[in-house]
């Protein structure tokens, strides 16, 4: 019976693959810092380890005794300190390849993000290996590079490691990308920066657990590499909000707003917030403009050649899926 450790198991995409891996039968251990999301595993016969992977010693003694680890949690956010974008992304994952080694994991699989290819340009079918931006959009997205290096750093001293770079995860138990839409709608209406017409990527989360799976079985010529994952099916932003709420049988409150308006007004209350940090998040940031109004799609032809991926589940089944379980939710 092959052994796995997924960290950030209380999350979305955590939460799916360790579900998976045990249907598989797998001896899976999800871990996480959600103690009631925890619990919920372990009803499903999955162990649970509460756990901060920015101590080295709980790093170790999670990764001991297992084969695979699937790493998946970071700290992702538009805002916040450099120090804690570092300690969580940076070092964490630095303890965990370090406690791969001494336990002699067989292979170490990395979620990493495409946020690293943002540069506020539109950039259509971008591959793997195309330039990245001189200067990173965000402490997320700078110290997601630093991840990467330290991964293939680790994969050229002998942990054998492969990387994700998967688009907009969405699907059931989604905390982040359309809860936040869904709530925008109910406060003040869901911004349409410029329209609403950037095509961007998505990817059902069940489709990226399908490449993470693929990652453990990838031949080895195919590792000590990141990999682009979406659906491969670029759409305008308002037409996936359109048929989101439609599934959702709720109405759509739209707020047309021209991009530099918004790019504006993101910058100044990023300003503000930097000066009065009590304040915490900006309701809007650069960030999020550029994520909702700037054109960005992904090449996955690498992974479809190396590791045998294909999309399988459906931007409409996918938002069926998610559509589904909110109603459940909202219950």
């Amino acid at each position: 019976m092959n052994r796995a450790l997924v960290t950030g198991a209380t999350g979305c995409l955590g939460r799916h693959l360790a579900l998976r891996l045990a249907e598989q039968g797998w001896r899976v251990t999800g871990m996480g810092r959600k103690k009631e999301y925890g619990m919920q595993l372990e009803a499903e016969g999955i162990h649970f380890y509460q756990g901060d992977l920015r101590d080295k010693s709980v790093a170790a003694e999670a990764c001991t005794n297992q084969d695979a680890v699937f790493h998946c949690a970071a700290l992702s956010s538009p805002w916040g300190k450099y120090q804690d974008f570092y300690s969580s992304n940076v070092e964490a994952t630095q303890h965990l390849v370090d406690g791969c080694r001494r336990a002699g994991v067989q292979r170490f699989i990395h979620v990493s993000t495409p946020s690293v290819y943002i540069n506020y340009r539109p950039r259509y079918d971008i591959h793997e290996d195309d330039p990245m931006p001189a200067k990173p959009v965000n402490h997320y997205a700078t110290t997601k590079r630093m991840t990467e290096q330290v991964v293939l750093r680790a994969h050229a001293n002998g942990l054998p490691s492969i990387m994700i770079r998967p688009r907009a995860i969405f699907g059931p138990y989604d905390q982040t990308l359309f809860p936040r839409i869904v709530a925008a709608n109910r406060k003040s209406g869901v911004p349409m920066i410029g329209g609403g017409q950037a095509v961007i990527d998505l990817t059902c989360v069940d489709n990226v657990v399908d490449a993470l799976l693929l990652c453990w079985s990838a031949p080895s010529e195919a590792m000590g590499r990141a990999y682009n994952i979406t659906n491969g099916d670029p759409r305008p932003f308002h037409e996936l909000v359109s048929h989101l709420f439609e599934l959702l049988d709720m109405p759509l409150h739209r707020r047309n707003i021209p991009y530099k308006a918004a790019y504006g007004a993101a910058s100044l209350l990023e300003s503000v917030h930097r000066l009065l940090p009590m304040l915490g998040e900006p309701q809007l940031t650069r960030y999020t403009v550029g994520s909702l109004a700037i054109p960005q799609t992904l090449n996955i032809q690498d992974a479809r050649e190396r590791i045998g991926y294909t999309p399988r589940v459906t931007i409409e089944e996918g938002l069926q899926q998610f559509a589904d379980w909110w109603r459940a939710e909202s219950c």
